[in-house]
């Protein structure tokens, strides 16, 4: 018996707005390579996101393993845009005394 040898690519894609997702999911590499870096197995990954197949997870994995510098350069941008966007929700609608504002709101319609 030969072994059919082949290489599969790994099941990402780029959506409209930049974001790398998995085999057509909703999951984002961020999800799959930080639960991985925190330790979870591929088999834990597949628990906690069951739209994921197995064999995706895995070749997520090993695209993250072999290319690292532009996996970890990608996650950066990421979170540079996600601390972007949080600022400027802060600054448009400011968090500090929320609470008591919409606690006023409430007690006026009253």
């Amino acid at each position: 018996m030969t072994l059919a040898i082949a290489l599969e690519p790994a099941p990402i894609e780029t959506d409209s707005q930049g974001v790398v997702r998995v085999a057509k999911t909703r999951i984002t590499l961020d999800t799959v390579v930080t639960a991985f870096l925190e330790g979870c197995t591929p088999e834990e990954i597949g628990e906690q996101y069951p739209s994921l197949q197995l064999p995706d997870i895995y070749l997520v994995i090993g695209y993250y393993l072999k290319h690292r510098g532009e996996v970890h350069t990608y996650l950066a941008e990421r979170q540079q845009q996600a601390n972007l966007i949080r600022q400027e929700a802060e600054q448009r609608f400011n968090p500090l005394g929320i609470r008591d504002r919409l606690l006023a709101r409430r007690n006026e319609s009253k």
